[in-house]
């Protein structure tokens, strides 16, 4: 019981920084990456369909994206959800090819980033420790109801405080590298 309890618990909380990194990926840094543009939907035929289905998306530079339609038709589409999207991006289209130059950051930007960092930094913190006291509940009901002695909660209460802050640094080091990434440009 204690053992599921514990691999769920480190599942769980692996996958918050997972996740983080996940949304990390799409902030824009200044340098050109496809993740920009593939949450992207575009209606095609009725059907939201993201832009990396219906368009092949590739860096042209380190600065610029370009992405070719399959369809001639998808290009109006395509380059309104980039500019309804919340990327701040202006594409240019040039024949069947859309493309999408990449600004460089202003410092202001790159701080304002870096502050966006921090918080989703920490929301994937508060994300690992709601992990960790569900572990814990879940513990304290097993030594309620007898299952397990006083010796293995206080074990199982140590591995799991061992496990919560080995994710909380590693989300210190996502958070790091992205906001030096970020500065770096």
């Amino acid at each position: 019981m204690l053992d599921n309890i514990k691999k769920d618990t480190q599942t769980r909380m692996q996958k918050s920084v997972d996740s983080l990194r996940h949304d990390l990926t799409r902030l824009r840094t200044g340098r050109a990456s496809t993740s920009l543009v593939e949450p992207l939907k575009v209606s095609y035929y009725g059907a939201d369909t993201p832009v990396s289905q219906v368009a092949n998306v590739s860096l042209a530079d380190a600065r610029s994206i370009t992405i070719t339609p399959f369809e001639k038709s998808l290009i109006g589409p395509i380059e309104k959800a980039i500019l309804a999207s919340d990327l701040g991006l202006t594409p240019t289209t040039v024949g069947n090819v859309i493309r999408i130059n990449l600004p460089a950051l202003t410092e202001e930007r790159r701080k304002e980033l870096s502050k966006h960092v921090a918080h989703e930094g920490e929301n994937a913190k508060v994300a690992v420790r709601n992990v960790r006291r569900d572990a814990l509940h879940q513990i304290k009901e097993l030594l309620k109801d007898k299952k397990i002695t006083e010796d293995e909660e206080r074990r199982a209460e140590e591995d799991v405080q061992k496990y919560t802050d080995k994710f909380v640094k590693d989300i210190d080091g996502v958070v790091k590298a992205k906001e030096d990434e970020l500065m770096s440009m």
